[in-house]
């Protein structure tokens, strides 16, 4: 029962934890108990923090900038 609403909730996350995950080699899950530990000891905080980063992680590619097409020095 628990297992698989922890699967039904990984499932529908936004995947922050996972993207921190992979860049930093840490389980997931591990990273899902920090934000969890954090957000009582920090009165919500770190929840603030998840949303912005999901945010961003949803619209990432309207903040890279956008790469021209025009010819550099050492292609003429």
């Amino acid at each position: 029962m628990i297992n698989s609403i922890r699967n039904w909730f990984e499932a529908q996350a936004f995947g922050v934890c996972n993207w921190w995950g992979k860049k930093l080699g840490i389980s997931a899950t591990r990273i899902r108990m920090y934000f969890i530990y954090l957000s009582f000891f920090t009165f919500g905080s770190p929840i603030i923090i998840y949303f912005i980063m999901a945010f961003v992680l949803e619209h990432k590619n309207y903040f890279k900038p956008f790469r021209s097409k025009r010819p550099t020095i050492w292609d003429i």
